[in-house]
């Protein structure tokens, strides 16, 4: 039986909520019996994240699915890339630092990606594959794993998947801003994880 971790983060900025968050709450209302999953809210923080991340890679998950917020997003985003660089949200892009000194360039995502975006897409979701996940805590999140289980020797397989606002947070915005229901997005999130029950893991590679 494979092993999912599921990740989300916590409210940041001006949000008072966060749609990662809330589409783990739904997707938790009904897991699929074919998997065993496991699931954590980080806080946004680089330094706490990275030491959580440890501890949970740890336990030798099978594939990680990291869930964050991307307002003014109008689709489920699968990324691709993570990249040696990041920097706190607040900071001037001048001022990103590399993640890890001696770490490739960046790493690519072997899950499917493509495959689950046209799938998504076919159930109705709008979903597309990203190549750029930013340079803040979302693309270190994604780096890390792959680095963490790439010197631990592990098999552990990782995407991270940002997520348009639900709708009750768009709701509240005095700006027009596109939003996904949260339970749609757990929607594909399922869709997502029965894939995973369905095929086999091929190894993560590092990009020079």
């Amino acid at each position: 039986m494979p092993r999912i971790l599921v990740t989300a983060f916590e409210p940041y900025d001006c949000w008072s909520e966060n749609s990662s968050w809330l589409t783990l709450i739904e997707f938790t209302r009904q897991l699929n019996s074919g998997a065993k999953v496991t699931t954590r809210l980080y806080p946004v923080d680089f330094a706490v994240v990275k030491q959580r991340l440890e501890g949970d890679l740890a336990d030798h998950h099978d594939y990680v699915l990291h869930l964050g917020q991307a307002p003014g997003s109008a689709q489920v985003r699968l990324e691709a890339i993570g990249v040696n660089v990041g920097a706190e949200s607040r900071e001037c892009p001048d001022n990103v630092r590399t993640l890890v000194p001696d770490g490739p360039v960046a790493y690519r995502s072997q899950l499917p990606l493509a495959q689950w975006a046209e799938m998504l897409r076919k159930a109705g979701i709008p979903a597309t594959v990203s190549y750029h996940a930013g340079t803040y805590l979302c693309n270190a999140i994604l780096y890390l794993s792959h680095y963490l289980s790439e010197k631990r020797g592990l098999h552990t397989q990782t995407t991270f998947i940002h997520l348009p606002l639900d709708t009750s947070q768009a709701a509240r915005q005095k700006k027009e801003l596109p939003a996904l229901p949260a339970a749609v997005c757990a929607g594909a999130l399922r869709m997502i994880v029965g894939e995973l029950l369905r095929q086999e893991r091929p190894g993560d590679q590092g990009l020079a």
